[in-house]
C-alpha cells in the first residue's frame, strides 16, 4: 500500500482506540495486512522495473507528505476528539515496515535486508489503476465504518 493508505489506516486506529499498547501493535498488524491486499505503490514498477531509484525516492516522499496532510483533515473534519501527537504515534507505527526497509532498498545497507525481506513476502502488487482502486475502496470502507461505529 502506498504510505498515504498506512497513514489513514493509522489515523482511523489512533481515532478508535485510546490504548496505545493495543493501538500500536494493531497499527504494525495493519500494515502487513493492507499490504496483503492487491495494491499499486510507488515502487511498484520501480527500481529496475522502469522507474529510477530517484523517481522513487521522490514520489516515496510526496506520497509521505500527502499520507499526513489527509490525516491531519481526516482528524480535523472526520475525527475531531484524536489528539494529533497521539495520531502521528500510531501513524508512524503503521508505516514502520516499510521505513525499516527503506535503507536496504535506497542506500543498500544490509543490516535492513530483513525488512525489506520480509516487505517483499507480504506485499501483493498489482499495477495501476487497480491497485489504487483497491486501495480506495478499503481505506474508504473502513473510514466509514469508524466514523458509524
Amino acid at each position: 500500500m502506498t504510505a498515504t493508505s498506512h497513514a489513514l489506516i493509522g489515523t482511523v486506529i489512533a481515532a478508535k482506540i485510546g490504548n496505545p499498547g493495543l493501538a500500536i501493535p494493531l497499527a504494525l498488524a495493519s500494515h502487513v495486512v493492507a499490504d496483503m491486499i492487491p495494491h499499486w505503490d510507488t515502487a511498484t514498477n520501480g527500481n529496475g522495473r522502469g522507474k529510477s531509484p530517484n523517481r522513487v525516492l521522490i514520489d516515496t516522499m510526496m506520497d509521505v507528505g500527502l499520507g499526513f496532510i489527509l490525516s491531519y483533515f481526516l482528524i480535523i473534519f472526520v475525527f475531531p476528539h484524536t489528539n494529533l501527537l497521539y495520531a502521528l504515534l500510531i501513524i508512524i507505527f503503521a508505516q514502520l515496515p516499510d521505513w525499516l526497509m527503506s535503507p536496504y532498498y535506497f542506500l543498500k545497507i544490509k543490516y535492513f535486508k530483513w525488512a525489506y525481506d520480509f516487505g517483499k513476502k507480504t506485499n501483493i502488487n498489482l499495477d495501476k489503476p487497480w491497485g489504487i482502486i483497491t486501495q480506495v475502496v478499503a481505506v474508504s470502507l473502513l473510514v466509514i465504518l469508524a466514523k458509524i461505529f
